[in-house]
C-alpha cells in the first residue's frame, strides 16, 4: 500500500503502477512516468489540494511494437482455444470482478470523481457484459447453402480477426473495458488496451483479475501513457501492420482522426462517438416518470456521458410545470467528494470540462436563457466542481444546441407540435440516442421510425444493457457493442467456401 494513498483497498495488490505486457508488470522503455491526481480530497483533508496518489508509466511510440508482437504471438495459440474454455475464463473473470467490486469502485471514484455509489453501479453494469459474452463465445455460427449452380455447396465459417486495440475514455473506464474486452476474448481475439491517462488504475485492476481468471499471457496487454504521448502512441497502434481491429470510444473529432489512421491498413473499426441527445416530453407524458429518468440521464457522472440528455424539449402545455419539478428535484442534489457519505454528484474529471461549462452558461444567458438554478462553481468547494444547472428558454442558436455539453447543464426548449419536436431533435449531425415520453401508442411508433438515432428510449432513459446493441448513426459512429450476434461479429471475419460434390442430384 502506498503511503500517500487516500483510501484503503481490501486487496492492495490490485493497485498496479506499471504496464501489463505478456503477463508481466513492466515499466516503459524510457522509464518516464506521469502523475494521477485525486480530483479532490475528502473533508478531513485539505479540500483545496489535488493529491498525487499514484503514478503510471508514460509509454511512447517505441514501446508499441513489443506490445503488438506479444499480442500477435498470443493470438496464434488463443485463436484455437475451445470456445467453452474461453467462456469459462470470462465467467471466472466475472466472479473475481464481483468479489473485488468495492475495491474497483474506490479506484473509479478517485480517478473520475464520481460518487462511490455510482462507481459501484458502473461495476455492476460492466459485469453484465462479462456474463453475456461468456455465453456468446459458444454461439458463433457459420452457414451452409445450396447455390444456384447444381452440384455445389457453399458454406461460411467465422474466425477471430486477430490483434485488436481498444482506445477508451475516462468517464466509464470499467464498463468500457469489460464491454470491449469480453467481446474480443469471446471471439478468440487478443486485445491491447490504451486507457485514458485519467483512469489507468481501474483498468489495470481488471487486467490483473483477468490473469487470475486464467487468461494466457499476452492475450490482454495494457499500455498506459500520458496526455502528451496519447496521440502518437494511439496512431502507432492503429497503423501497426499486425493490428487488424480497432475499437474507439470518444469524441467525434478524435474519432475522425482514428478513422484516418485505420484507413491506411484497412483496419476493421468500431466507433462509439459523441452524442447531442434530445429528450422529448409531450403533454400526455408521465411527468414523474420523465423527471425520474432525466435526473439519472442528466446528472449521473456529473453529466459526462455521451448518451446523456443534451437538449430537453418540453411541449408547451407542461413546460412550466416540468421545469418546476426538475428544479425542485435538482436542488436536492448534494455536490461533493465522491467518497464522502451523502454525495450524489461529484466533480468533473478535467479542468477542460469546467471551462466548457462556463462558456455554455454564459452563451445561453447572453442569448436570452433564464438561469433557474446553479450556474457556477460551488463557493465552498475547490477543484473541478460545478453546480447542477438548469436554463430555460433555450434556442437553436445557442452553443449548447450545437455542441455536446458533457457536464451538469440542462437546457429546456419549448415546442408546440410533434412535427416541430422531431425536426428540432434531428437538427444535429449526431445520432447516438434519443428519448421521449408519451402515452400515445401511435406516436410511439412514429417517433421510433422518425427520430435519427441508433438507440431510442421510449418512456425510459435507460437504454443500455449487455443484451441490447449499443451504437449510433450519423456522426455518432458506426458498429455495435453488446447485443446478440452483432457485437461479437465486430471481432470476426467470414470465409466463404465453395465445394463441387460429385454424384449430387441435379436441381
Amino acid at each position: 500500500m502506498k503511503p500517500n494513498l487516500p483510501f484503503k483497498l481490501d486487496d492492495p495488490s490490485l493497485l498496479h503502477e506499471e504496464s501489463l505486457l505478456n503477463g508481466q508488470w513492466v515499466q516503459s522503455e524510457s522509464g518516464k512516468r506521469f502523475d494521477v491526481e485525486a480530483l479532490s480530497t475528502p473533508p478531513q483533508k485539505d479540500p483545496g489540494s489535488c493529491q498525487i496518489w499514484a503514478t503510471s508509466p508514460a509509454n511512447e511510440v517505441r514501446d508499441v511494437d513489443k506490445y503488438v508482437q506479444s499480442s500477435h504471438a498470443a493470438f496464434e495459440s488463443y485463436r484455437h482455444v475451445n470456445p467453452r474454455d474461453r467462456a469459462k475464463i470470462l465467467l471466472k473473470w466475472h466472479e473475481l470482478i464481483t468479489n473485488a467490486r468495492e475495491d474497483i469502485a474506490k479506484l473509479i471514484t478517485f480517478e473520475t470523481g464520481k460518487p462511490l455509489a455510482e462507481a459501484v453501479g458502473e461495476v455492476d453494469y460492466a459485469l453484465g457484459f462479462a456474463w453475456w459474452f461468456a455465453g456468446e463465445a459458444e454461439r458463433v455460427r457459420g452457414s451452409i447453402a445450396i447455390p444456384s449452380v447444381s452440384g455445389r455447396r457453399t458454406f461460411v465459417i467465422k474466425q477471430p480477426i486477430g490483434v485488436s486495440v481498444a482506445l477508451v475514455p475516462w468517464n466509464f473506464p470499467v464498463a468500457m473495458i469489460v464491454r470491449k474486452v469480453s467481446a474480443a476474448l469471446a471471439a478468440g481475439c487478443t486485445m491491447i488496451v490504451k486507457p485514458s491517462p485519467e483512469t489507468p488504475f481501474s483498468v489495470m485492476a481488471l487486467a490483473d483479475l483477468a490473469l487470475r481468471a486464467g487468461l494466457p499471457p499476452g492475450v490482454l496487454n495494457v499500455i498506459p501513457t500520458d496526455n502528451a504521448n496519447t496521440p502518437s502512441l494511439s496512431e502507432a497502434l492503429c497503423k501497426h501492420p499486425l493490428v487488424r481491429k480497432v475499437t474507439f470510444t470518444g469524441s467525434t473529432g478524435v474519432g475522425s482522426i482514428v478513422a484516418r489512421h485505420c484507413s491506411e491498413g484497412l483496419k476493421k473499426l468500431t466507433m462509439e462517438l459523441g452524442g447531442n441527445c434530445p429528450f422529448i416530453i409531450f403533454n400526455d407524458g408521465d411527468l414523474d416518470q420523465a423527471v425520474a429518468a432525466l435526473m439519472i440521464l442528466k446528472w449521473r457522472t456529473a453529466g459526462q456521458a455521451c448518451t446523456h440528455a443534451n437538449r430537453v424539449y418540453v411541449q408547451s402545455g407542461v413546460y412550466d410545470r416540468f421545469a418546476q419539478m426538475m428544479v425542485e428535484a435538482t436542488q436536492k442534489i448534494r455536490v461533493g467528494h465522491g467518497a464522502e457519505s451523502g454525495t450524489t454528484m461529484g466533480p468533473l474529471t478535467t479542468s477542460r470540462g469546467v471551462h466548457k461549462l462556463k462558456q455554455h452558461v454564459a452563451d445561453a444567458v447572453s442569448k436570452g436563457g433564464k438561469l433557474l438554478c446553479g450556474g457556477q462553481q460551488p463557493a465552498n468547494l475547490r477543484g473541478y466542481f460545478f453546480e447542477p444547472t438548469i436554463i430555460s428558454g433555450m434556442t437553436s442558436d445557442m452553443l449548447s444546441s450545437r455542441e455536446e455539453i458533457f457536464g451538469p447543464l440542462l437546457g429546456l426548449y419549448r415546442f408546440e407540435t410533434e412535427e416541430e419536436a422531431v425536426k428540432k431533435a434531428n437538427d444535429t449531425s449526431m445520432g447516438l440516442a434519443s428519448y421521449f415520453f408519451t402515452r400515445d401508442v401511435s406516436r410511439t411508433w412514429r417517433l421510433l421510425e422518425s427520430l435519427e438515432a441508433g438507440m431510442i428510449g421510449m418512456n425510459t432513459g435507460n437504454s443500455s444493457c449487455a443484451e441490447s446493441p449499443f451504437g449510433g448513426i450519423k456522426m455518432s459512429g458506426y458498429g455495435k457493442e453488446a447485443g446478440k450476434d452483432v457485437a461479437i461479429e465486430e471481432y470476426l471475419i467470414q470465409k466463404t467456401g465453395t465445394l463441387t460434390v460429385d454424384g449430387l442430384p441435379k436441381l
